[in-house]
């Protein structure tokens, strides 16, 4: 069977993305009997470091996005600020688009609005938005700096995990929401928008640490604010993602 080279380098970037997410540094390209297959470290030759070659999946390619259908996000938000197309539609009290720059190099996408998200109409304005306003101040941010948004726009009933079909429904309008702020970079926030923006039930614990790959730009995943409320052991580790944030947001927006 004949392998094109593009999709030679599709396939081995997806592999390389799957060994990074389950914490292993290296990976062996095998190519015996004219094949190429990746495999584990067991001892084999031509080992590819990982953290070396993290470039073949986090190119700044955001073609990957494709073109956008609005003009602005403004244009985008009038246009759907009346979905109806999942049963949260009929509960929810406002439309929860999102905020901040619309030309922002990085995007903060969580899973959904809560309850004073759901009054006010705006993403991050409970608690847990508080405490990521005191995160953004420590990394030197502010909300005019970066944007902010979730996976789902009306808030799930009871504060409960958005539901996959909720979720797809919604899909569209973060696509588009990306397309036209064309982020480098983008911050998952807990383990409903990591596994749902990366496509895996990878746990969370496995997912931080390493950068990903989302159509283009680059993705970090943290804790969402919420839960280091509830988990104070989370704050350390989030911390360091931070450090981990802006030391790559500095070197991409130089």
């Amino acid at each position: 069977m004949n392998t094109k080279p593009d999709n030679i380098h599709r396939l081995l970037k997806r592999a390389v993305k799957s060994q990074l997410e389950i914490g292993t540094s290296e990976i062996i390209i095998n190519r015996n009997s004219g094949k190429s297959h990746i495999n584990k470290c067991d001892g084999q030759t031509d080992v590819l470091n990982i953290a070396s070659e993290i470039e073949l999946f986090n190119e700044f390619d955001t073609s990957a996005l494709g073109e956008a259908e609005f003009d602005s996000l403004e244009a985008h938000y009038e246009q759907i600020c009346n979905c109806q197309k999942c049963p949260l539609g009929k509960t929810r009290n406002k439309f929860v688009y999102g905020v901040g720059n619309p030309d922002a190099d990085l995007v903060f996408i969580g899973e959904g609005p809560g309850r004073d998200e759901d009054l006010q109409g705006e993403p991050f304005v409970g608690r847990a938005g508080k405490l990521l306003d005191k995160i953004l101040e420590a990394i030197k941010f502010t909300r005019e700096d970066i944007y902010i948004t979730n996976m789902v726009k009306c808030r799930p009933p009871e504060n409960r995990d958005p539901l996959p079909e909720e979720m797809e429904a919604c899909n569209p309008y973060l696509i588009e929401q990306l397309r036209l702020i064309k982020p480098k970079l983008i911050c998952a926030l807990g383990r409903v928008a990591a596994q749902r923006l990366l496509d895996t039930k990878t746990p969370l614990g496995k997912l931080r640490g390493h950068w990903h790959n989302f159509m283009g730009a680059e993705v970090l995943v943290t804790y969402h604010p919420a839960a280091l409320l509830r988990f104070q052991a989370y704050k350390r580790d989030t911390w360091e993602d931070m450090k981990k944030l802006r030391a790559r947001y500095d070197e991409v927006t130089r």
